[in-house]
């Protein structure tokens, strides 16, 4: 017994099409899972007070910042772009507004000041990559510097402090609710809303049809310059979270984070947890698996007071792995390099 190939029209045997699907490849996320999982076993066997639940739930807060932030950066990575500017309209975003408060201006109008600047800056980044048309790496590179530059010039101190009066402010980074910190149950809604959105709105198949193929996406109608306005607002609208988790976190925004690694560490986490740079593949699930495989290795390297210059070589080995397994799972040829066609 054949089956019909619907592609070529080549008579397949059923066999062999049943023995490929048993054969199949494991997904990336399926693998950073199983590691995560191995690693957990490990450390929590050989390492003291790694296995504690204060320690695990103190793991999943360091890495709830990061994860709503990669939330932004895989939905952008999805559609095959890329925001280079995500921590810096975090920390500009709310430095300024920080600095608003110490002024005087009331905690919500300054926390609204926030929303609508990283939401400003993200309609101008997705303006001058859908309409420009110039390339979303050098168009949000370039937008970082200038959020810097203009948020030093307004908000002239590397840490900007939140005032003491303000506990609403300090509650989504510092408080609990019902023993689990709050940091962690925001990092799950916002986590939640993301899958839904990707998985049950029809902008969110449109979001993975434009990953997929931008051309075919544009010849059945999918407006994808408004499309790309909306991602970036999107990113901006999770960075400005992040921000009010960071500022609650810590009491103060650090401008100094928009020169350092954060933003190569967003990108690490989407891309080993399985999001293509190529678009159009990977999920909600794709940044969770990678922010606790991340988190997990940072928690362990922390107890084994590993410096940082070797925490980034890791890092960096571990992206680089990444990348190698995304090749491996998913490899280049002329048919895979036009998705969608």
């Amino acid at each position: 017994m054949s089956v019909q190939s619907p592609s070529r029209g080549v008579a397949v045997p059923a066999a062999s099409s049943r023995s490929g699907s048993m054969f199949a490849k494991p997904s990336q996320e399926q693998i950073v899972l199983l590691i995560t999982i191995a690693l957990l076993v490990v450390f929590g066997l050989t390492l003291n007070g790694f296995a504690t639940v204060s320690n695990l739930l103190n793991l999943l807060r360091s890495i709830s910042i990061l994860g709503v932030l990669g939330l932004g950066m895989g939905l952008i990575v999805i559609s095959r772009g890329i925001d280079l500017s995500e921590v810096a309209i975090m920390a500009g975003s709310w430095a300024i507004a920080l600095i608003y408060m110490q002024n005087g201006m009331p905690v919500f109008t300054a926390v609204l000041l926030a929303l609508a600047i990283a939401v400003l800056i993200g309609v101008v980044n997705g303006v001058m990559v859908a309409f420009v048309e110039a390339p979303a790496l050098f168009v949000t590179l370039a937008a970082g510097f200038v959020i810097y530059g203009l948020a030093f010039w307004i908000a002239p101190a590397w840490v900007v402090y939140a005032p003491k009066d303000a506990p609403g402010l300090m509650y989504l980074g510092a408080g609990r609710l019902f023993g689990v910190p709050v940091p962690i149950l925001v990092f799950a809604a916002c986590a939640i809303a993301m899958h839904l959105f990707l998985s049950r709105t029809s902008i969110g198949r449109f979001i993975y049809a434009q990953g997929d193929n931008p051309d075919a996406a544009r010849l059945t109608g999918i407006p994808l310059r408004p499309l790309i306005v909306l991602e970036h607002v999107l990113v901006a609208l999770l960075a400005w979270i992040a921000g009010l988790v960071w500022v609650g976190t810590t009491g103060s925004m650090q401008m100094a984070i928009t020169q350092g690694t954060m933003i190569f560490d967003v990108v690490l986490v989407v891309v080993i947890g399985g999001i293509s740079l190529i678009g159009g593949r990977g999920s909600v699930f794709s940044v969770v698996v990678g922010c606790v495989l991340i988190g997990t290795l940072l928690n362990a390297f922390t107890i084994m007071d590993v410096n940082s210059e070797v925490q980034n070589i890791i890092k960096g080995v571990v992206l680089l792995a990444a990348i190698v397994l995304d090749n491996w799972l998913h490899p280049r040829d002329e048919e895979t390099a036009r998705q969608g066609d």
